[in-house]
C-alpha cells in the first residue's frame, strides 16, 4: 500500500482492482508522485486485466498542468491491462476536470463515474471484479 498525504493506493491482488483515495489540491509535482508510486503498486496486476476504484470525494480542483499528468497516468493504465476504471465523485467542478483527463487519455468508454463507493463497487463485481 502506497500512502501519501494527498493519496492512497492499495491492489487487491484477489479482485485484481486497485483502491484510491485522492485528497486535496494537486500540483503537478503530486500527480507525478502519485504515478511513480501506482506504477510501483499496480505492478503485480500488469500482466492481465484489470480495473481500479477511485475515491475523489476529496479532491479539489487541481493546478491545469495536472490534467495533462493524469491523461498520461490513465493512458498508462490501459496499455497495461486496465480494463474499467470506477470513480466516486460529488463535485461538478472537479467532475469537470476529470472528464477533461478521460478525453486525454481515450478511456471516456471505460471510465464510469458513481456517486457512492457502494454504487461502484457494485458495478465492479457486476463487472467481474
Amino acid at each position: 500500500m502506497s500512502i501519501n498525504m494527498n493519496y492512497t493506493i492499495e491492489a487487491d491482488i484477489k479482485r485484481k482492482i486497485i483502491r484510491e483515495k485522492i485528497y486535496g489540491i494537486w500540483k503537478k509535482e503530486t500527480a507525478e508522485d502519485y504515478h511513480r508510486d501506482f506504477m510501483e503498486e499496480a505492478k503485480p496486476l500488469t500482466k492481465g486485466k484489470w480495473g481500479k476504484i477511485i475515491d475523489l470525494r476529496n479532491w479539489k480542483s487541481s493546478y491545469p498542468e495536472v490534467v495533462d499528468v493524469i491523461g498520461e497516468h490513465l493512458r498508462w493504465c490501459r496499455e497495461n491491462g486496465m480494463i474499467i476504471s470506477v470513480n466516486v465523485i460529488d463535485n461538478p467542478v472537479t467532475l469537470s476536470q476529470l472528464k477533461r483527463m478521460f478525453v486525454l487519455a481515450g478511456t471516456q468508454n471505460i471510465s464510469k463515474v458513481f456517486d457512492s463507493i457502494k454504487e461502484a463497487d457494485t458495478f465492479l463485481r457486476e463487472n467481474g471484479f
